[in-house]
């Protein structure tokens, strides 16, 4: 079960050429800077646009093709769509905007208005009017609205980014319950790598109209065209863990590969969570560490080294079916005398583990 999309698009000088193929039911992000051509991309799937060749398709049925002169209308391709503005209507209720997504169907009813309020927590909201809702309540009822067309597909386009921080913390974990409970593929539109490493199961980067990467979140994590996009701050690896619960601490205990993390408890975790390493907090030590106050001490072995700038490098640590990375000065790689294969301890502070989300299982 695939979302396999290939099109080309002239408008003015900006040409989009998209390439990528992803598995579905899931999570896709199409992550880029400002201005590269997502917001486009997405129209073109959800048929509000038309690609000058190419052809789009959704598991086995073709959407679009040019040529071979198929062109689905929009109306008739099943795809939900949450703006960033939501665009709902302001003269009705909760209840009457989910409604009017109910009704602008035929489609077999799978979801219901019980189960949206309830993955939404929009039921204490239902009398309430448009205009009386906070932004992150506004985007919370567009995506109920959306679930209600039943849709095949859900197109999110940049749903947080009028929000402001809090309101992003309140709407994520719910977009989070989606993609875990749900079995609807979703396309996820944003500039915002945050928002991207914690929902996202397919990362698609776009650069200036064009598609240079996709694979897995951990795969992407660790690419060189992310890093141009995010700069060199927020790179890390992501990896994603099995709980195995608390020791006597309190911290909660995470399996990564064939090592474990030890990390603050996080609200609501069950089985699978997923953690990004940044690479800027990560120490190489090359014989095994003792009497320190770290928490975290991860055996394993150099994978790779690879230039990060004129004075940094990047090291890639093996801890058993995971890779992290870590960023240090070119001088210590030469003091250290790393090289592939060599057995190295990757040292991390619970404190410095980004934030924690749910794992799609």
């Amino acid at each position: 079960m695939t979302l396999k999309v290939q099109v080309r698009k002239q408008r003015g000088d900006f040409l989009l050429d998209a390439d990528f193929q992803a598995p579905t039911p899931g999570v896709v992000a199409l992550f880029g800077r400002s201005g590269s051509g997502k917001s486009t991309l997405v129209n073109l799937i959800a048929g509000l646009d038309r690609p000058d060749a190419g052809a789009i398709r959704l598991d086995d049925e073709i959407l679009y093709d040019a040529a071979r002169g198929i062109d689905i209308p929009a109306e008739r391709r099943r795809i939900g769509y949450v703006f960033q503005d939501a665009r709902l209507f302001p003269h009705l209720s909760v209840a009457s905007n989910l409604d009017y997504g109910a009704h602008r169907t035929r489609a077999e009813r799978l979801i219901t208005r019980e189960a949206v309020c309830d993955l939404l927590a929009l039921g204490p909201l239902l009398k309430r009017r448009v205009h009386g809702l906070s932004g992150g309540e506004r985007q919370r009822l567009a995506v109920g609205r959306a679930l209600l067309s039943q849709p095949r597909l859900l197109l999110l386009d940049e749903p947080l980014a009028s929000l402001d921080a809090a309101r992003r913390e309140e709407v994520l974990p719910y977009l989070e319950v989606l993609r875990d409970q749900l079995s609807i593929p979703m396309v996820y539109v944003s500039h915002d790598f945050d928002e991207v490493w914690r929902l996202a199961t397919h990362l698609v980067l776009i650069e200036n109209g064009r598609t240079v990467a996709q694979g897995s979140v951990a795969d992407m994590s660790l690419h060189p065209g992310l890093r141009a996009i995010v700069g060199p701050e927020a790179l890390g690896a992501i990896v994603e863990g099995e709980v195995l619960g608390c020791d006597e601490s309190g911290l909660m205990r995470l399996k990564v590969g064939r090592s474990e993390l030890k990390i603050e408890p996080v609200a609501g975790a069950e089985k699978m969570l997923r953690v990004q390493l940044l690479a800027r907090d990560i120490i190489i030590a090359t014989q095994e560490p003792a009497h320190l106050s770290v928490r975290n001490a991860l055996k394993g072995s150099v994978a790779n080294i690879a230039a990060d700038d004129e004075s940094s490098d990047l090291i890639g640590i093996d801890i058993g079916g995971a890779t992290i990375v870590s960023r240090i000065t070119r001088a210590a790689t030469r003091e250290l005398a790393l090289k592939p294969g060599m057995p190295v301890w990757a040292l991390v502070k619970s404190v410095s583990l980004r934030r924690q989300a749910r794992a799609h299982a």
